[in-house]
């Protein structure tokens, strides 16, 4: 077999029908199944031990931080919803609703989240009295309903898992640094954990969350120029405590109204990394993410002390802090190779008789498929390393990636250039106005993805009425 050769033949080429190469992986890589509840997917083992791997490390920091887990309802009485006027006509075409209990018909129809601010915010009424109490810094794990109208495997389902962070401040100037750390947060895990590099930027009135005085998000580029939201951060201001009668006696001993974020990522970010590094043989894997970040194959093991030798490689791993897993069925190489490729393991390690001989295995990392010689003795020390250069090869990518499909614009005509040529980033100015947003949307079928925190000046008009410029804004077609 020659470099460069796919191993796995079942996937639809990324490049022929994209749509159609996500699904191919996210099945038959065994991440998700569907079910029988339409829009709702069975998480598999190997899909969710992802998840459990970005829980664990966003949890840790979170709590770094000095933030608490709590658990809310699922449910949410009608009439508490409705406190918040802009919050629920945001949420309304997506609620699913409880109207029975047993054979009996509620009093109240009960809303099953799909998300939680209503109710931290009728908590808080509850046990915040003095500014003494505050912050209150509580985030929940758990799952949320939206009943989408068109469903695909993490990226839109009816039931997802995520985290949600509700704080609560003394003052908008704690609540507006809490919003951007978490901002932060999640733009540096993406980057440094999954290679995903992302545009941290605010979101306009129109694309911000529903009862929010500013959005913040991080914007991350697919392989196909697509963008998807991969996490936002949002500062509500007193609004909501305004609403859920929320009063505390400050430090001048008068009544004041707290100030409150929130924030949160999902089980989207998965397709999130199917689409920035997968391949047509399958799944590329961060190794701070991957449920195997080894796996070893003992080749004709049935000789004198491969198999053994495999089994002492993999105690020291283990003893390294690596996830390892051994592979002594009686598949053939052939289709463990694939197998293991489609599954996106970052590394494989094969010992045969003939290393054995040499005291040197083949290590063979999952972008390259370069082969390399390590000794036996080193590979605990060496393993490591070779995971920091494979992830920093896969950002390297996504960056590249990103910025071959990132484009400027200064006139409406190279707008529509852009738009018919296919996906991207567009950055342009403008001007602030809602109808030059509409327009973008209608005539050219881009929207709004953020403005960047890091802000460029590319001209003095608005490309879509001329008007004086006051922001930088990215465009895209997203997920």
């Amino acid at each position: 077999m020659k470099k460069g050769d796919k191993l796995v033949t079942e996937i639809t080429a990324r490049d022929e029908d994209f749509a159609r190469w996500y699904t191919d992986i996210v099945k038959k890589a065994e991440l998700v199944d569907y079910s029988s509840v339409r829009g709702c997917c069975v998480l598999r083992p190997y899909g969710y031990a992802i998840w459990e791997h970005i829980q664990r490390i966003l949890d840790a920091e979170f709590k770094r931080l000095g933030h608490e887990n709590v658990m809310m309802p699922m449910f949410i009485p009608e009439s508490l919803l409705q406190r918040e006027k802009d919050h629920v006509e945001g949420f309304a075409p997506e609620v699913a609703w409880v109207t029975h209990g047993g054979d009996e018909e509620l009093t109240e129809r009960l809303c099953v989240r799909p998300t939680s601010e209503v109710l931290f915010c009728d908590h808080y009424a509850n046990i915040i009295e003095s500014w003494r109490d505050l912050p209150k810094l509580y985030n929940q794990w758990c799952s949320v309903v939206r009943w989408e109208k068109s469903t695909r495997p993490f990226l839109r389902t009816a039931e997802f898992l995520w985290q949600e962070g509700h704080t609560m401040h003394e003052t908008a100037e704690e609540a507006i640094e809490e919003t951007e750390r978490m901002l932060n947060v999640y733009a540096d895990f993406a980057e440094g954990q999954l290679a995903m590099p992302v545009l941290r930027g605010e979101k306009t009135d129109r694309e911000k969350f529903a009862g929010a005085e500013r959005t913040y998000t991080i914007e991350a580029m697919m392989h196909d120029g697509k963008a998807l939201q991969s996490g936002t951060s949002h500062y509500f201001g007193d609004g909501f405590a305004r609403a859920f009668n929320i009063q505390f006696t400050d430090r001048n001993n008068q009544l004041a109204y707290p100030h409150q974020t929130s924030w949160g990522l999902s089980t989207r970010i998965i397709g999130g990394i199917i689409m920035t590094h997968g391949d047509d043989s399958g799944l590329v894997l961060p190794p701070a993410v991957a449920p195997i970040q080894v796996v070893i194959l003992p080749i004709a093991f049935h000789r004198g002390g491969v198999l053994e030798k495999a089994r002492e490689v993999q105690a020291q791993l283990q003893a390294a802090g690596l996830r390892v897993k051994l592979d002594d069925s009686d598949a053939s190489p052939g289709w463990k190779f694939a197998e293991y490729e489609m599954k996106g393991i970052p590394l494989r390690v094969e010992i045969g008789p003939r290393d054995l001989e040499q005291g040197s295995c083949i290590v063979v990392p999952r972008d390259s498929r370069e082969k390399l010689s390590v000794p036996l003795d080193r590979l605990a020390e060496v393993l490591p390393q070779l995971l920091e250069d494979y992830r920093l090869r896969l950002y390297a990518r996504a960056l590249q990636n990103r910025e071959k499909n990132t484009f400027t614009a200064l006139t409406m005509e190279e707008i529509l250039a852009f738009a018919a040529a296919g996906n991207g980033f567009l950055k342009t100015m403008w001007c602030k106005e809602a109808a030059c947003e509409e327009q973008m949307k209608e005539q050219a079928g881009l929207t709004s993805r953020c403005m960047p925190l890091a802000q460029e000046q590319l001209g003095e008009c608005c490309p879509i009425c001329q008007k004086p410029a006051k922001v930088m804004v990215v465009w895209g077609r997203a997920y």
